[in-house]
């Protein structure tokens, strides 16, 4: 009766576990089925020796036990081998390959050495694209002109393309840049090291130029934090960049100094004529027509000399502490005369007596010109005079500054011509700016001489509202 029900039960189970084997997996017979074929095994033995020996109970009781024990340690140990099997599998992960050697595996361990076949799968395609994507990144970076290198949080190179190592090996040895080395054994240039240890140490993106890095070459830097640790810098040679900017500036400058003369001469000789009271009205009016166009030259020349001065490496800012309230009164005070002429307010608003650092000749010829702006445009429409206000304020908060204002309650600017009112002979209002003798050149200049100074200038302004040019300067 037990037999029957045993095998009975046998049969079901194994309809149920033994399916459809999966693909990918070789499936064997189950654990769950040979625990039953153990426990049949067991009771038909059970069964048979009780009816061949009735009398030894205790020694029957016996046999079963040591057949239970064996047939435990049986399918422990076989459980152990196919777990142990999986577990070679996973840390063989992406390498193991099933299909090379596929052993055969319990049901119960069948869908997870399937699953693991598929995740091995996976994992190869995805390390395929990876490389794939690394493969087209370094053809990519090694296409590129510009010098590129990375390194790791400890300042070893990780990777370069081929402009970097063709650009150490000229300049410091004939071997190429070596890959697990720290960058401060390839490259000994000071400004860049200087600059990738900004980008390690502060996390923050660090531009700068440099031209010790091969001799005679320029190359602009900049290096970034990348978001994993470590940092990137990429070097790009601007040295015909230069080369023109520098011939651009010298040709300005030769021609400029070379008009200066002439232009006092025309100057002189028509002002001498015109102290002649016999001169007939057409001849004063052709006269006055040179002496204007002759003076608007020589404006043009002198504010081109000062823009080449400036862009100049050789001159050079002398910053030094002076007080703000001095400046403002100075450059107020050097434009009494234009006031005059252009019958003008130009009046001191909020000033400090805290210091600046700042090149006094510098900044007064910036003020004066942001003044001179400010009285010959900032005249509203119908308006027979302007007015300019002159203020400077400490400011308190990280990196104190000192700010100078020159407002002025005019016309305004469009929007669309705050971004270029710093660009070189930009000019709002062309015809106007003639005719009042403007050159394009003065904010150009104010820049430059403010940027020399480590300072910044900005212009706020709405039309018909007036406009507000702001210098900012380090508090001394």
């Amino acid at each position: 009766m037990v037999s029957r029900r045993v095998s009975y039960e046998i049969s079901r189970q194994a309809q149920r576990l033994e399916g459809d084997p999966l693909p990918g997996a070789r499936s064997g017979t189950s654990l769950f089925v040979w625990t039953l074929v153990l426990l049949a095994a067991l009771g038909i033995g059970g069964e048979l020796a009780a009816c061949l020996l009735p009398r030894d109970q205790v020694l029957i009781a016996v046999g079963v036990g040591v057949a239970a024990v064996i047939g435990s340690l049986f399918l422990q140990a076989r459980f152990r081998a196919e777990v142990g099997r999986l577990a070679l599998a996973a840390r063989a992960l992406p390498d193991w390959d099933s299909d090379a050697n596929q052993p055969v595996w319990s049901r119960e361990l069948a869908d997870a050495a399937e699953e693991l076949r598929a995740s091995s799968v996976r994992i190869s395609q995805q390390l395929g694209r990876l490389k794939e994507e690394r493969v087209q990144l370094e053809a990519l970076l090694d296409s590129m002109q510009d010098a590129v290198v990375a390194v790791d949080s400890a300042g070893r190179i990780q990777w370069t393309n081929r402009a970097m190592q063709a650009l150490v090996p000229n300049v410091y040895s004939r071997s190429a840049v070596r890959i697990g080395e720290a960058l401060v054994h390839t490259v000994r240039d000071p400004e860049v090291l200087a600059c990738m240890k900004k980008a390690l140490e502060s996390r923050a993106v660090c531009d700068t130029k440099v031209t010790s890095m091969a001799p005679g070459r320029i190359f602009e830097i900049s290096a970034s934090p990348m978001p994993g640790g470590g940092a990137v810098a990429v070097l790009h040679d601007i040295t015909q960049m230069e080369q023109l900017e520098r011939t651009q500036r010298d040709f300005v400058a030769n021609v400029s100094h070379e008009l200066r003369t002439p232009l006092t001469s025309i100057s002189g000789y028509v002002e001498t004529l015109l102290d002649n009271e016999q001169l007939s009205p057409i001849s004063r009016e052709f006269m006055e027509t040179i002496l204007k166009n002759a003076s608007r030259m020589s404006r043009l020349t002198e504010d081109l000399l000062s823009l080449a001065r400036v862009e100049s490496r050789e001159s050079q800012m002398h910053p030094a502490p002076v007080r703000a309230d001095l400046l403002v009164r100075d450059a107020v005070a050097a434009m009494r005369g234009l006031v005059q002429d252009e019958d003008a307010s130009l009046e001191i608003g909020e000033t400090t007596a805290a210091e600046v650092m700042a090149d006094q000749d510098a900044m007064l010829q910036v003020l004066g010109n942001l003044i001179e702006n400010g009285i010959k445009y900032g005249r509203r429409r119908g308006a027979t005079s302007s007015r300019v206000v002159v203020t400077a304020r400490k400011v308190e908060g990280p990196g104190n500054a000192v700010e100078f204002s020159v407002e002025d309650f005019g016309q305004g600017i469009a929007s669309e011509h705050l971004e270029r009112i710093f660009e070189r002979f930009y000019r709002v209002d062309k015809a106007r700016s003639r005719e009042s003798g403007g050159t394009g050149l003065g904010l150009a200049i104010a820049r430059r001489m403010v940027e020399a100074q480590g300072g910044t200038i900005e212009a706020e302004s709405e039309l018909n509202s007036g406009s507000t040019f702001t210098v900012r300067l380090p508090a001394a």
